[in-house]
């Protein structure tokens, strides 16, 4: 993904959907900082190029490589923070596992039947309940209307 001199002055939002890019350049742009979560989901960006005066997403610990020279600075080899021997600041709860959610990000994934917060609940999701429960009340609540306001609606 090559944005290299479009003259932008923050983080484009509609960046927030190319999760998928491997290589980005954002050199040669007036750039002054790298919100935290720019990068939030580019879990196979392995090459960065940002202008110099910028700190690579994530800090030194996110990546394997970086180089600075006249024009920008490279990070290269994003590092998987789960696969750190230093603690993670939040530790996943019990019954969930650690992943790769951007340079310097994670994101707790609940182990499979566990779901719900804080993965405590176990089981499916009772899919069944949930939508006839939310059916019913959306009849319901149909039928009331147009029974209260029918009288409203002018003859032809």
């Amino acid at each position: 993904l090559d944005l290299s001199n479009c003259s932008l002055h923050s983080v484009p939002p509609g960046l927030a959907e190319a999760t998928t890019a491997i290589i980005v350049d954002l050199t040669e742009n007036p750039l002054t900082a790298l919100p935290s979560g720019s990068f939030l989901g580019f879990i196979h960006l392995q090459s960065l190029a940002v202008p110099p005066a910028l700190e690579c997403p994530g800090g030194s610990d996110a990546w394997q490589d970086m180089t600075v020279d006249r024009s920008s600075r490279l990070c290269q080899g994003q590092r998987n923070p789960c696969n750190t021997s230093v603690e993670l600041a939040w530790p996943c709860p019990e019954n969930s596992v650690c992943a790769p959610d951007g340079p310097g990000l994670t994101q707790c994934l609940c182990d499979h039947p566990f779901h719900g917060y804080k993965c405590l609940r176990e089981d499916t999701f009772p899919m069944l309940l949930f939508g006839g429960i939310l059916g019913a009340a959306t009849v319901s609540l149909s039928l009331l209307l147009w029974g209260t306001q029918r009288r409203k609606a002018k003859a032809p």
